[in-house]
C-alpha cells in the first residue's frame, strides 16, 4: 500500500499538494475513482477516492477517517549534534522515524565539527520515511539551538545525557522508566565536553551509557531511540 501525506488534509473534500499530485497522477498513474490512502502527520490515516485527476491539483474526497496504529503515550526527544557528513545524519532521521519519534532536536556543542543544517531537506527524508512506514505521526524537527540553550529548556519527564566515560556504567535501558517522557541527548563526533557533561548534570540530566561499544553519533541516535521505544513496546 502506498501512504501519501498531506498535513492540511480536510474532510469531506480535499485538494492536494502540487508534488503529491504530480507522484499520484503522473508516476503512479491513479485516475478518477481509485482509492489512495493518506495521513496528516498528526495521528490520522484517511482513505479517499480520486474525484478529479489533475496533475496540479489532485481532488479527493475523504471516505473513512481512522486513528494510526502507531499511536504513543509518551514523547521521545532526541537532542542529535549534526554530523560532520550529513548523509548520516538524515540516515538517523530516517531509520528513527521509522522506530518512532516525536521531537528531534539538532543540538550545537563544543565539539560540533557542522553547526548549519537545511531544515527544509531533513523534513523531506522524514516525510518520507513515514509514508515508507506507513507511520501517522509526522515527527517534528526542531530548530538547531545551542547545548547550553537547550539543557536549560523546561521539559517534562526524564532526562539523560548519553556520553562514553569509563566511569559511567548506568545503561539507559536501566535508568529508563516505561511510560515517561524521555529527553536524551546525543553528543557529536568527538563526544561532549566535559564542561558540558557538568551543566548537564547541573540541569538535572543523567548520565548513561549505551553500551559497551563505541558508537557514531547516529548510531548512537537510533540505539537511544530502539531502546525507549522497545521499553514501551511501541
Amino acid at each position: 500500500m502506498n501512504l501519501f501525506y498531506s498535513p492540511n488534509i480536510v474532510e469531506p473534500i480535499s485538494t492536494l499538494s502540487e508534488e503529491e499530485s504530480k507522484h499520484i497522477i503522473r508516476v503512479l498513474r491513479k485516475t478518477v475513482g481509485d482509492v489512495v490512502f493518506f495521513t496528516d502527520g498528526k495521528g490520522y490515516n484517511y482513505k479517499c477516492i480520486i474525484v478529479d485527476a489533475n496533475s496540479k491539483k489532485c481532488v479527493i474526497e475523504i471516505t473513512e477517517k481512522t486513528i494510526g496504529k502507531d499511536k504513543r503515550d509518551i514523547i521521545l526527544q532526541i537532542a542529535i549534534a549534526p554530523t560532520k557528513n550529513i548523509t548520516r545524519y538524515e540516515w538517523f532521521l530516517e531509520k528513527s522515524t521509522e522506530i518512532g519519534i516525536d521531537i528531534i532536536t539538532p543540538i550545537i556543542c563544543f565539539h560540533s565539527e557542522r553547526k548549519e543544517i537545511k531544515t527544509e531537506r531533513l523534513n523531506k527524508v522524514i516525510t518520507s520515511a513515514i509514508k515508507q512506514s506507513l507511520k501517522s505521526h509526522h515527527p517534528k524537527l526542531t530548530e538547531k539551538i545551542k547545548f547550553n540553550v537547550l539543557i536549560k529548556a523546561p521539559f517534562d519527564g526524564q532526562k539523560f545525557i548519553a556520553y562514553i566515560d569509563e566511569d559511567v556504567t548506568l545503561e539507559l535501558s536501566k535508568a529508563y522508566t516505561s511510560g515517561e517522557n524521555a529527553l536524551v541527548l546525543i553528543g557529536p563526533e568527538g563526544d561532549f565536553s566535559p564542561e558540558e557533561v557538568t551543566m548537564a548534570k547541573e540541569n538535572g540530566f543523567i548520565p548513561v551509557s549505551l553500551g559497551k561499544s563505541r558508537l557514531r553519533t547516529e548510531t548512537a541516535g537510533i540505539v537511544a531511540c530502539h531502546t525507549i521505544s522497545l521499553l514501551n513496546d511501541i
